[in-house]
Order: C-alpha cells, then structure tokens, then sequence
C-alpha cells in the first residue's frame, strides 16, 4: 500500500480502483509531507531512462488514481495524464517530467540510486536522477492530492501530466502526437516548475524568453584503419576528430557578436577499442544552444563547415554523416500570465534567462495557450549543478516549497476563471 496525503491507495499496476479523495481531516502537515517525502526517496533510488519510465509512470497512474482523478496511460510511449473536473472554469494543465539520466551517482544518500541500465544506444550505463526530475513528480503529486482534497476552493478542471523523455526533447512531442489533448482536454493555460541549484525554497521567474534552444548531433568522421605502428598507410579518424573539437570552440569566440549569448558543448568523442590499432571511425556528439534562432543556425551551419574541412583536409575516405538526436524550442513564458503569478509565488524574483533548455513550451504552442515555467532553488548558487553526479536537492524546503507553488499557481488561475 501507498500513501499520499493521508489517501491510502494499493501499490502497483495503474492503481485503478482507487478511493477518490474525501477531506483529509487528522492528518498533519508534517504527516503530509512524510509521505512525500518518502515517495521522493522510492523515485531517486529507480530512476529510468528516457521512453524506459515503465516503473515510474505505474507509481504516477497510482496517484493520480488515489487523488479521483481519471487516468490514462500509455500516451506517447510511457506519458501519464489525469484529469479532474470541479465544475465550470479554466482548464489548467500541470507538467511534470520523468526520465533520468545516464549518470553515475556519487551524491553518497543512502538513497542513492544503483540502478544500471541499457541505454537507446545498447550500451550498458548507470543511471540517476542526476536533474530533479524525481522532485518535478512529487511536486505533481502532492499539487493533485491538495488540489483534490480542497475542491471547494476552486472550480474548473485540473489536467495533470506527466511526461516521458525531456532529457532527449522528444517526450512533449510523443504525447502530442498521440493525441493528449483528445484524450484528456485543451488546456487554456499550461503550467511548469524546475528544480536548479539555487537557494532552497525559492522561486525564479521570468517573461519572454526564459530558457534556450537547444540542438544535439552525433557526427561520425570516417578515416582508413590499420596497425598502431604504421599510421602512414592509416588516416586516422581520432586526430580528424580532436583537430575539429578544437576548432570548433572558435565558433563562439570568434563567430558570433559578445552581446549575443551562445554555446558550443562536446559532450563525447568515442574511437577504437584497442591500443594498438587506428580505429575506422571517431563520433563525437555535439550540442548547440542559443536564445535567437540566427545565432542557433549560425553555430550548426558553422560546426558542418568545420568538421567538413577538416575531413578532407585530413584525406578522409568519405564525408562526416550527421545524426541528430534532440532538439528543443526557445522557452518563452507568456509575459501577463507571468505578472500574475509573480505576486502568488511566494519568495520569488526575477531571474536571467537560463541556458538550459525545455521542451516543455511545445504544449501551450500546441494549445495556443499562454504557458509559464519557473524555477525553485534546492541548494545553494554554489552548489552541485544540474546533471552532476553529485546533484541532489535538498528535500526541505524544497520539497514543500514546490508543492505550495504549484498549488497557488493552480488556484490562481482555477479561482479567476481565466487565462
């Protein structure tokens, strides 16, 4: 058996059959937040990869289930929606992501993850919540059971999602396409919250453009094998591939104006598999981010001309191929809703734009409906960043500091009866 905010539900499966959620009368705020917190740890310690959250959105379905809320499963691969109607009024939809990362922990919890898994690539891999995706889900989760217990407080309908494979940008887009919002309503305001490592318990926020656009390639450079010791009858893809990396940090040096704010990541450089042998291929993977579209197309259509040139200055046998594997829009929150909530968000200010990247802004351009994504501190501005193995919010005040944005933001909008 499970428990959140008093409800009591059964473990396992979709959690069908749930009791709907009478008052939560007798149970203590400290009770409350226990069984968070206890969900929190379940989560950290069985991370799952990206379109592999089998485990994760079962635990989803369950709460949502336990909380009234009707569910559906299975939408864009392992995506969760539930909806709970009160009456007339706004539609607000509540994102949450899922996925881990292929990260190796090293925060030292004790409920550290350990799990190892098998990535989309076939390579085996430690994995962890190394971004705080496992605090986004408890957040959600404890948002719709008090949405659920104070239903006299507001009217209209609560779609709470939960959505697979945001580390990779490809879960919004898996859930649109196999049809979220026919399944489970058109918002009219879509709503999001991340974790980052800033003070503990506060909020960041900010209009118009608020995170930037990313894009991800594999790049394979082919060269011509052979023995360690005869590099002459070789052409060796591993310096092909190190003097292309090089030159690639130019890109932003030296190509784009200082005003404009851009970034060149290489993120792995993968060749050969014995010491004594020049291998036939080097990958490396690359990631560009941007705030302005033009910057964004000039470092990708600069990295291809690099890497293009230093192929065939090196004599390669056949040109680069190009894979990508993840691309995210600019996140822009919707400048009057963001004015609005400003003054729910308690301890909140304005922040910078962040180079991270979201594709959660896809739902509220897919609904035409204004959406808002901010950001609540876990540690402290020097501490452990995002997607380090040492990552690891601080449970409070984090923790009930999430729950009580996400709910104050709902209500705002529920209790307005607008958009």
């Amino acid at each position: 058996m499970v428990k959140v905010f008093g409800i009591t539900a059964p473990s396992g499966g979709s959690g069908r059959g749930g009791r709907r959620v009478g008052d939560n009368a007798g149970v203590t705020l400290d009770q409350e937040h226990a069984e968070l917190e206890a969900l929190y740890k379940d989560l950290h310690a069985h991370p799952e990869l990206s379109f592999a959250e089998h485990r994760t959105a079962g635990v989803a379905a369950e709460r949502l289930d336990a909380a009234g809320f009707a569910v559906t499963t299975g939408i864009g691969g392992t995506g969760v929606a539930g909806v709970l109607r009160n009456g007339d009024g706004s539609a607000v939809m509540l994102r949450a992501d899922m996925d881990a990362l292929p990260v190796r922990e090293e925060t030292g919890l004790d409920y550290a993850s350990d799990v190892v898994a098998t990535d989309a690539r076939g390579d085996r891999t430690h994995v962890m919540h190394a971004c705080g995706h496992d605090m986004h889900m408890t957040w959600l989760c404890g948002a719709v059971a008090e949405l659920a217990g104070t239903r006299g407080d507001w009217q209209g309908t609560v779609i709470a999602v939960f959505q697979p494979a945001e580390e990779i940008g490809a879960g919004a887009k898996a859930m649109l396409d196999d049809g979220l919002f026919d399944r489970a309503g058109v918002p009219d305001v879509v709503l999001g919250q991340h974790v980052y490592p800033g003070e503990a318990g506060t909020v960041r926020y900010r209009a118009g453009a608020v995170m930037a656009a990313a894009e991800s390639w594999d790049v394979t450079l082919y060269g011509r094998g052979g023995h360690g010791s005869r590099p002459e009858r070789t052409v060796d893809p591993v310096v092909m591939a190190a003097a292309a990396v090089l030159r690639l940090q130019t890109l932003v040096a030296r190509e784009i104006a200082p005003a404009d704010r851009g970034v060149v990541t290489v993120s792995r450089l993968r060749a050969g598999h014995a010491e004594n042998v020049i291998p036939e291929t080097a990958t490396i993977t690359l990631n560009f981010r941007a705030f302005d579209p033009r910057v964004q197309r000039r470092l990708t259509d600069g990295a291809r001309r690099i890497i293009d040139a230093e192929a065939a200055a090196s004599g390669a046998p056949r040109p680069p191929s190009y894979q990508t594997l993840s691309s995210f829009p600019v996140t822009v929150n919707d400048a009057d809703l963001t004015s609005r909530l400003a003054g729910v968000l308690e301890r909140a200010r304005e922040m910078e734009p962040a180079m991270g990247s979201e594709d959660f802004g896809l739902f509220g351009t897919a609904a035409g409906v204004p959406s808002v994504f901010w950001m609540i501190g876990g540690s402290s501005e020097d501490g452990p960043a995002n997607h380090s193995p040492e990552f690891a919010p601080l449970i409070r005040p984090t923790l009930p500091a999430g729950v009580k944005a996400m709910v104050g933001a709902a209500r705002h909008v529920l209790s307005s009866g607008r958009s």
